[in-house]
């Protein structure tokens, strides 16, 4: 158990609030599948148009690939090279998270989470608690995953969203500016993850830290140790 009397809140999405067999085996699944019929589709759109140049560019391919007649077919075979090696490629998340949005919105995605996590976002927020998230996918992304999970939409409360536009996650600048976006000592703040480097980082910040331990998750690594909870409600504000 943890008693944080700080006054912020962040958390990790994958293998903290959600198992990470739903991240792989359903979301990043779908977008598998989808990822070509979606370049090719919405090839003309200005933000598939900016992804799309970020995925080139990194690939070492010219930045208007996209334009070529070959192009969808050719990004699409990047995209899913990084996320067959599981890269956090800012340009990749925010391609995932638009062909996220219509799996979200035909009903053919629904987020998981673990059965502790709304009533604990519910507490939290409803005691005056700044809770917010940060994740290496999207912004987007993960305004849809909270907004369509199977309890509901749970994204009234949230205060914020960060992602790999802030810094990386192992990064302690990230968690450094994140601090000063809430207007927060970094103390006040609880950061839980499964990931023991994150967690490094964010302790090296100042934060206050919790190992997040779920069914599935792997062995969490890192430096220090971190207190570990297995469910939310082990959090006490």
């Amino acid at each position: 158990m943890i008693v944080f009397d700080g006054r912020g809140i962040l958390l990790d999405v994958e293998g903290t609030t959600s198992s990470i067999s739903f991240v792989y085996d359903v979301l990043f699944e779908h977008a598998k599948r989808h990822v070509g019929d979606f370049l090719t589709t919405h090839r003309h759109a200005p933000e598939v148009r900016e992804a799309a140049a970020g995925l080139a560019t990194g690939a070492g391919l010219a930045s208007d690939t996209l334009s070529a007649a070959d192009g969808p077919s050719r990004l699409a075979l990047v995209a899913l090279d990084l996320m067959n090696r599981d890269v956090k490629d800012t340009s990749l998340k925010a391609l995932q998270g638009m062909i996220w949005r219509g799996g979200y919105q035909s009903g053919e995605i629904v987020a998981h989470v673990f059965d502790d996590v709304p009533p604990a976002l519910a507490q939290w927020a409803d005691g005056g608690l700044d809770v917010r998230i940060y994740s290496s996918g999207s912004i987007e992304a993960q305004k849809l995953f909270f907004a369509h999970t199977a309890h509901g939409d749970l994204t009234r409360h949230l205060r914020g969203h960060y992602d790999t536009t802030t810094g990386p996650k192992r990064d302690a600048a990230s968690y450094a500016a994140i601090a000063a976006d809430m207007g927060l000592e970094p103390r006040r703040i609880l950061f839980v993850s499964d990931v023991g480097t994150e967690l490094d980082a964010a302790r090296a910040a100042g934060l206050a830290t919790a190992l997040a331990v779920r069914p599935g998750n792997r062995e969490p690594g890192g430096v220090f140790d971190h207190e570990a909870v297995a469910s939310f409600a082990e959090i006490v504000t």
